[in-house]
């Protein structure tokens, strides 16, 4: 079925709706009228009471009230507004009742719910006076109030003295919000004045004042104290619905003043929602729950005694009313049955009653009326109407309307005619419908060509008129009417019968097997009617194969054939493969089986056991084998200092695939360890399992020596022996440590110093008696928590050398340049104790300084460059030997001069001339200042704009020719030469390229501004 677009659904929906407006039907309610409180005041002199109803035609609007019809022509007070009733100058007496809007056009009548209206009033106090209340002090008064006739929600407060705001209550003072009346627990002289009661209307917000009650004390005698006296009390049984706020008022008399608690009488604590005012004596439970039904104690109390008031609140479980299964529409035909059932539900339970357009229906004839279920029989043109079935209880009621149209016609084909054409294939079913619209339903006959059909062994005309035919030979095909009837007349719709040869599958799938990445074709090829063009439909695991979405899928062929390619084939193509053909008569279809081999899935429930030094015990179960069984199992550990997975060493060697455990042996002691299991089929390697949880080797003694023990240098006196700390994975245990042991050569007893740090690598020995290059035998030996594991190999190691006795020889300098100087000198000897000389340290310092300050430069043979000096500056030399064992003594310190500077000025006025492939430059001679070097020739640096690689050309003139390619720009620079080092640079001069024109220009030293000047002339002059 084609999916609808959401504009398309939009367009049916308009469609459908504007349908319904257009089709005639009888009047349904769209708004009902409510109960309702109406504020009456000078100010209202109108209220409206809505009603609204749709139907086609139109329906027209009449009113109830307490039963009696609303003449709206005769009665002024009432109008009709469309469908609202409008009531003007509202009386509370006259037009207080209970409405109901009844609706009726020319498919029946309906009649609205029955809504309670009322209206809030407040009529003013009796303007008789009041008498006065004597009292004594210290005993109780109550004042009247006495409200005025009212109707809604009022409150009630008290004025002392005509003076506002309000009298305000608290322990001595209490307003009854029941009755109106004021108490007062125990009067004080200062309650002596008048008292006015002001009640408040809610919805109309009018307030009316009684006339004052006179308050006097009288001062011949006081009142002795006395208990409490509970004046003010809830009743005995209050009902309350859920969800609703219930208060609860509680005030005593007395002297002294009572004080007011509350509690539950079963003991339970008060729920944390409560409300209580203590000092005006009122409880407030709001959004009332079953849990908080019960017996509320009203305690009061003072030094002469106590009293308890009680009261209990039941929780009144009221359902409101509300359908659960309502009417429907019904188009009947004549003489047929109707049966319709509404059903509310609701506490109490509801009853039920009918109405027939507004008037109830009476069970008698063929009309049955059991509870909400009501029975037509043999339905005739007189039962056609509204239908309304109400359910009502003591809380009021619901109505649910349907009508019934009852259809007399003949037989019609007009929207459901046999099928213009049928086709199927011979030797199957074929079923032709006939199924005219008429009422009451019509007899039918079947016809092929002008014979008249009966029932046959092949062929059924069943109860609906349909006609079956089974075993479908050629010989069925052609035109077949059928023939409807009755009362109201007859009809008749032919259509063809088709019959084509069946559609047969010749090259089905077969079921095969395949291993993963491997490609297959399932076969899928028929034979049809020539005339039919078979639609090939692929399913996989009983869902349709999309190829537009399933890259591993593809449909090849065509014609009669339409087989499937799977590329790549994957674990998940594993299943049963459906080829189903589609033609316009059959379908038939084919199944096969595709089981797909690969590597096996990872093993599954890892679990660590028997954890020892070395070893552990593995067990785990076997995953999927992927339709290849598993042929051995491979267990990897990970360590934390491991690089990834390593396989590690099993018992047995080789585990096998119907084995689930084995012991991993060799691993290293106190050390994490992780582990997996992959599983191996003939396919190839399969995912590993889940990693174990993370677990520790037990510690044992180390048995791993460290390696590489060496030794040699450090200061005089000094054994220095060395070696390559144990990795952390080999320590087996905590506190590791080393021993080192060491002897001199030739002696039978050992030193030994132990080492508590895993980390050590080296440990020296001092003792200024050692004999410098004494030789001595090293062994360094491993211990942990648990004991001292093995030593390494015995190594001979000679103890440090002496420091160099002699000062470098022969030590001369020359200066280089204004900044440098190279110093030369002839090796040490080296004598018995020293076994090397590893460099030569030269010290140099100006003359006026000290050799404290001197800087230095070592090298590791026997000349040095001294750079980054001063000019014509006197510096003093020294060079000294360095061996393992320290710095020699220092040779005698010379001083030597370096050059003059070379001069501070630069080459001027440069010229440049392009010719083809040379450049010629000239320039002005450098004169040298009398503390600078003379200037021996001159050096030319230059290379092409865009390389990094120079070319250096020397000359003693003040010109020269450089041969360079076309094309590229070049940049040159000139410096002087000197003895004291290469001058300053003219800077860099750019050379535009030229390929085929002659060009020249200038640099001179001028002014900036001018300078700029005519750089930018000699440019546009070279442009030009």
């Amino acid at each position: 079925m084609k999916m609808l677009l959401p504009w398309e659904l939009l367009i049916l929906l308009s469609l459908k709706e504007c349908l319904a407006e257009h089709t005639r039907h009888g009047p349904v309610f769209t708004q009902e009228p409510s109960d309702s409180i109406f504020p009456l005041s000078t100010d209202d002199n109108q209220v409206f009471i809505n009603c609204k109803a749709k139907g086609n035609p139109p329906p027209y609007y009449r009113w109830k009230v307490d039963g009696r019809e609303i003449n709206t022509e005769s009665d002024q007070n009432y109008n009709l507004v469309e469908g609202n009733l409008l009531i003007r100058n509202p009386h509370v007496t006259n037009h207080a009742g209970v409405y109901q809007c009844i609706a009726t056009n020319t498919f029946g009548t309906i009649v609205s719910r029955e809504a309670k209206v009322q209206f809030a009033f407040l009529q003013n106090f009796s303007g008789k006076r009041r008498n006065t209340v004597s009292v004594r002090e210290g005993q109780a008064v109550v004042l009247l109030c006495g409200p005025p006739p009212h109707y809604g929600e009022i409150n009630y407060s008290w004025v002392f003295n005509g003076q506002r705001p309000f009298l305000q209550q608290d322990a001595r003072r209490f307003i009854s919000q029941r009755t109106g009346n004021l108490y007062i627990a125990k009067v004080e002289a200062s309650d002596v004045g008048n008292y006015t009661c002001a009640v408040r209307n809610m919805m109309t917000n009018a307030t009316v004042f009684s006339s004052p009650t006179p308050v006097v004390v009288r001062r011949d005698v006081v009142m002795g104290e006395y208990e409490p006296k509970i004046e003010v009390q809830s009743p005995d049984t209050v009902h309350v619905s859920k969800g609703s706020s219930v208060k609860l008022e509680c005030f005593a008399l007395g002297n002294p003043v009572p004080s007011i608690s509350w509690r539950r009488a079963d003991g339970n604590p008060l729920p944390g929602k409560i409300k209580i005012n203590h000092s005006i004596g009122v409880l407030e439970i709001p959004y009332f729950r079953p849990e908080d039904a019960g017996v509320y104690e009203c305690v009061a109390e003072n030094s002469r005694g106590r009293n308890v008031a009680r009261g209990q609140l039941i929780f009144h479980n009221v359902e409101h009313l509300q359908w659960v299964q309502t009417l429907k529409d019904a188009h009947m035909a004549i003489d047929a049955n109707l049966q319709w059932e509404c059903k509310a539900i609701g506490k109490p339970r509801p009853t039920y009653r009918w109405l027939k357009n507004g008037q109830p229906v009476t069970a008698e004839g063929r009309l049955h009326v059991e509870a909400g279920r009501l029975t037509i029989s043999r339905i005739s043109l007189l039962d056609s109407g509204m239908y309304q079935c109400v359910a009502e209880n003591e809380h009021g009621a619901v109505y649910a309307s349907a009508e019934l149209k009852v259809v007399a016609s003949p037989p019609d084909f007009a929207r459901r005619a046999v099928k213009k054409s049928t086709v199927t294939q011979r030797g199957g079913e074929v079923v032709l419908e006939c199924r005219p619209h008429a009422s009451p339903r019509a007899r039918i006959s079947w016809l092929r060509g002008t014979e008249l059909l009966k029932d046959s062994k092949r062929q059924t005309i069943t109860v609906d008129g349909t006609l079956r035919i089974t075993n479908v030979s050629q010989s069925d095909g052609g035109s077949y009417t059928c023939v409807a009837r009755n009362r109201f007349g007859t009809s008749s719709s032919t259509g063809t019968l088709v019959v084509k040869e069946p559609t047969k599958i010749i090259v089905p799938p077969l079921s095969l097997d395949a291993t993963v990445g491997q490609s297959v074709v399932l076969p899928c090829e028929v034979s049809s009617d020539s005339s039919l063009s078979p639609i090939f439909k692929w399913f996989f695991n009983g869902k349709a194969i999309d190829f537009s979405r399933h890259e591993h899928f593809e449909m090849i062929g065509g014609g009669f054939a339409g087989d499937l390619m799977v590329r790549n084939i994957q674990l998940k193509h594993s299943g049963k493969y459906v080829c189903m053909v589609h033609t316009e008569v059959d379908t038939v279809s084919a199944a096969a089986d595709l089981i797909v081999r690969g590597p096996p899935g990872a093993p599954e429930g890892l679990v660590v056991t028997d954890i020892t030094d070395t070893t552990v015990q593995l067990s785990w179960g076997s995953g999927p084998d992927n339709h290849s069984p598993v042929i051995m199992y491979m267990v990897q550990a990970r360590t934390p200092f491991s690089i990834g997975w390593q396989t590690v060493r099993t018992v047995p060697d080789s585990v096998p695939g119907q084995m689930m455990h084995a012991t991993v042996k060799d691993l290293n002691p106190w050390v994490d360890y992780e582990f997996r299991v992959v599983a191996i089929n003939s396919v190839g390697v399969g995912e590993p399992s889940t990693p174990s949880k993370q677990i520790r080797t037990k510690a044992a003694v180390p048995n791993v020596v460290p390696v590489n023990v060496s030794g040699g240098g450090g200061a005089r006196g000094e054994l220095v022996i060395m070696w390559e700390p144990v990795p952390e994975e080999q320590q087996s245990g905590e506190d590791f440590g080393y021993i080192v042991a060491f002897r001199p050569l030739g002696s039978s007893t050992w030193i030994q110093t132990v080492l508590a740090s895993p980390d050590a690598s080296r440990y020296i020995y001092r003792n200024d008696s050692i004999p410098p290059l004494s030789q001595f035998e090293v062994k360094v030996g491993v211990f942990n928590s648990l004991g001292e594991g093995p030593f390494s190999h015995v190594v001979k190691v000679f103890s440090a050398e002496e420091e160099p006795s002699e000062a470098p020889s022969n030590v001369w300098a020359r200066p280089v340049s204004a900044s440098e100087i190279k110093v030369y000198w002839e090796p040490v000897h080296l004598g018995p104790s020293t076994e090397k000389i590893i460099a030569y340290e030269v010290l140099f310092w100006e003359e006026g300084s000290q050799q404290s300050q001197a800087d230095t430069v070592r090298v590791i043979n026997t000349t040095a460059l001294l750079s980054g000096l001063k000019g014509s500056t006197v510096y003093l030399i020294s060079v000294r030997a360095l061996n393992s064992a320290g710095l020699g003594p220092c040779s005698p310190a010379f001083n030597i001069t370096t050059k003059k500077p070379p001069p501070s000025k630069s080459p001027r006025n440069i010229e440049w001339n392009l010719t083809n492939s040379k450049i010629f430059l000239n320039w002005e001679h450098v004169k040298a200042m009398e503390n600078e070097s003379e200037v021996t020739g001159y050096k030319v640096v230059f290379r092409q704009d865009w390389h990094s690689r120079t070319t250096v050309l020397e000359t003693n003139k003040t010109s020269v020719e450089l041969q360079i390619s076309s094309g590229e720009d070049y940049l040159i620079e000139i410096k002087a030469l000197t003895e004291g080092g290469d001058g300053t640079s003219s800077g860099p001069i750019r050379i535009p390229k030229m390929s085929s024109l002659n060009s020249q220009g200038c640099v001179c030293r001028v002014s900036m501004r001018l300078s700029s000047f005519m750089i930018f002339f000699v440019f546009s002059m070279f442009i030009l």
